[in-house]
């Protein structure tokens, strides 16, 4: 059966548009479309959707009051269109703190940035989105109890701190918010890769770092990596960790894709087994796909402890199923007991 989509933004050019690009496909059915929150409104009520594409700066109500009213009262699904800009990329954050499951950029008629890519990317997020698990929001309140247990960070020299990398894809910004907002200060330097669009990575560490008690920032060219920091991948370039001496660092590249992802998660865990091994913990979180599966085998080969986020918590059951499957894992866990699971790992 088909999934219906809705169609929400003030632009009829981009209504238009994102009509054209999900009608192409046969698994997807636009049904409609609203140029304001009120009007969508009526349509959800009348046809029900199983996906919706929300544009985020529109008149009347904008994407994100309108979310929260819709997630409160009719949880369904909902896609993101953003504008690929630091103030779009800010408002991004905070409607996926909302509740949303994705986020595209917003497509422009702009033939040099390939409009078959694009479309491509338009299609596979909102087909991920319409089979994805719409998480209650109380499950989503209870899993912010904050950690009540710290870490020790022994002074020893840096090549024996542990490291944590940490992979995600859809449904990853807030499982990632969740644990990293509950992990202590002193926590052992951490990795991150999740899968999300150029400059909405910056965002996403910014809005980390005001909410964490660790330092939260986009990974740049050599940054240290030191307890009490967590890296995030930028959203075009790969991101390996590399060591010099006692010394942990990272590398970025724009490489080929991995698993159709830049940064990719398997590229992330293979040069954490390469280069921390047994010094390591990895986990796999939310996310449609298999990046990251075999990386976490070869994590765990190289004798680091794994964990991948289970079914009932995922927003899509994907990469952690992959994993797995593998048997890259060593143990199965809820996303609300993943901090105090990490802090056990890295005592």
């Amino acid at each position: 059966m088909k999934k219906k989509v809705l169609i929400v933004d003030d632009s009829a050019v981009v209504r238009n548009l994102i009509s054209s690009i999900l009608s192409g496909d046969r698994a997807l059915d636009v049904i409609g479309s609203a140029p304001d929150p009120y009007i969508a409104r009526d349509k959800i009520v009348k046809y029900n959707p199983d996906v919706i594409t929300l544009d985020v700066e529109m008149p009347r109500m904008d994407g994100i009051t309108f979310l929260k009213k819709l997630m409160r009262h009719f949880p369904i699904p909902v896609v993101i269109v953003s504008s690929l800009t630091q103030k779009g990329a800010v408002t991004t954050m905070k409607a996926f703190e909302a509740g949303a499951i994705e986020v595209i950029a917003k497509p422009e008629m702009d033939l040099k940035k390939g409009m078959d890519i694009i479309a491509r990317d338009i299609i596979e997020k909102v087909k991920i989105a319409a089979s994805a698990r719409v998480l209650k929001r109380v499950e989503r309140e209870e899993s912010a109890a904050p950690l009540r247990r710290t870490l020790k960070t022994r002074a020893l020299a840096q090549s024996t701190h542990k490291i944590i990398a940490i992979g995600a894809s859809t449904g990853g910004t807030e499982a990632i918010r969740d644990v990293l907002t509950r992990m202590p200060a002193d926590s052992p330097g951490t990795l991150i890769v999740q899968h999300m669009p150029e400059k909405f990575t910056r965002a996403f560490a910014e809005r980390l770092n005001d909410q964490c008690a660790m330092e939260v920032r986009e990974a740049k060219e050599g940054d240290g990596v030191y307890p009490g920091t967590a890296l995030i991948a930028p959203g075009s370039h790969h991101m390996v960790l590399k060591r010099s001496g006692a010394r942990y660092y990272v590398s970025l590249n724009q490489e080929a894709p991995v698993f159709h992802q830049r940064p990719s998660v398997e590229v992330l865990f293979g040069s954490v087994a390469t280069y921390a091994g047994s010094n390591s913990v990895g986990i796999i979180m939310t996310g449609m796909g298999a990046d990251g599966a075999r990386g976490l085998l070869t994590m765990k080969e190289a004798g680091a402890k794994t964990i991948a986020q289970d079914e009932k918590s995922c927003v899509v059951f994907g990469m952690p199923k992959e994993a797995i499957k593998v048997g890259a894992v060593d143990k199965v866990v809820s996303l609300k007991d993943i901090p105090q699971t990490l802090v056990n790992m890295c005592v």
